[in-house]
């Protein structure tokens, strides 16, 4: 690598860390939020000598890349709902439906964002809450970019035009109606009511220990009373505390009561994988990311597949002592 290549590295990489945040935002998936920050830098890089600093920042340079591969990875991809906004609330005691051929929001972990990245300062973690990714999930492509790039980056409207390949006055149209569509899915961009990282964490660790135990009334005291559990991939859903209530009883019963709990952070919240004893090993289950507010907790997105636990680094599987398996991650 030459002077000027590694002079380039430097100049683009302090990016790299927002430019993940806004993919994940416009597609909903960790691992392809990835995939096109990795096509983002190649394709800066095979067009490093267009770059002109007199017509626009790097900054600005960069997410233009990383829009136009968005949008194209867009084009072939369908949205990436949770259930609750698909379908109606089921029986919590019904049967579990799976949804055939259907992409899932995923979670997207908190260790990818690189505590050491000095661009982690500028990523807005209220735009990377479940609820609110799963609202972006609604809108159109465009509608998606306009708003993210100037509600969420802070973007000017002739900005987030030169990003977008189109006008300011497209952007703003674009931007209100997204904004339109947002409020009518009912999500606010900034939680109210929120405590602190560490009280929010304090509620889901007494969660976790009520969990181990298959203390199924503790669990309900932890909750609000309108709270949402919903479990991609399957399509059921339901809300209110004694349906919640109803439904662990169940999962106790059908799955055990023998589990080994992993604490995690994703999309700036709380929550844990769940290991569960098969045999005479733990073999992972479920990753669990909870909604804290004052009152309690309000959601639990429950999620499944190697898929999303792989981002996360989680290990394949615990030995009967509830230690990280040999085998590896999944």
């Amino acid at each position: 690598m030459t002077a000027g290549e590694e002079g380039f590295d430097r100049l683009v990489e302090p990016f790299r860390t927002e430019l993940l945040a806004y993919c994940y935002r416009m597609l909903g998936s960790a691992h392809d939020a990835e995939d096109l920050v990795q096509d983002t830098y190649l394709r800066a890089w095979r067009t490093r000598e267009q770059y002109d600093e007199t017509r626009s920042s790097l900054r600005t340079w960069l997410y233009r890349i990383a829009t136009n591969a968005c949008l194209t990875a867009l084009e072939v991809r369908g949205r990436r709902p949770l259930p609750s906004g698909l379908v109606a609330a089921s029986d919590p005691l019904g049967p579990l439906v799976q949804a055939e051929n259907l992409a899932w929001l995923q979670p997207l972990p908190d260790s990818l964002l690189d505590a050491g990245d000095p661009a982690r300062a500028v990523i807005d973690r209220s735009s990377l809450r479940l609820a609110f990714a799963a609202a972006l999930q609604h809108l159109s492509a465009r509608q998606r970019g306009a708003l993210i790039l100037r509600d969420v980056l802070s973007f000017s409207a002739s900005e987030a035009a030169e990003i977008l390949g189109t006008t300011a006055v497209s952007v703003n149209s674009s931007l209100q109606r997204a904004r339109t569509r947002v409020k009518e899915v009912g999500v606010r961009q900034e939680p109210l009511n929120e405590p602190s990282a560490a009280e929010q964490r304090a509620w889901v660790d007494r969660y976790m220990r009520a969990f181990e135990h298959a203390d199924v009334e503790s669990l309900k005291r932890l909750l609000t009373e309108d709270v949402i559990m919903e479990m991609p991939p399957m399509l059921n859903w339901f809300a209110g505390r004694s349906n919640y209530g109803l439904f662990m009883e169940w999962v106790f019963e059908e799955a055990g009561t023998d589990w080994r709990l992993k604490t995690v952070t994703a999309n700036g919240q709380p929550g844990f994988a769940a290991f569960q004893r098969v045999g005479g090993r733990y073999e992972p289950h479920t990753l669990q990311i909870f909604t804290v507010t004052a009152e309690g907790i309000s959601r639990n997105s429950v999620f499944q597949g190697s898929e999303v636990f792989a981002p996360f680094g989680l290990a394949a599987g615990l030995d009967a002592q509830g230690l990280v398996n040999v085998e590896g991650c999944v």
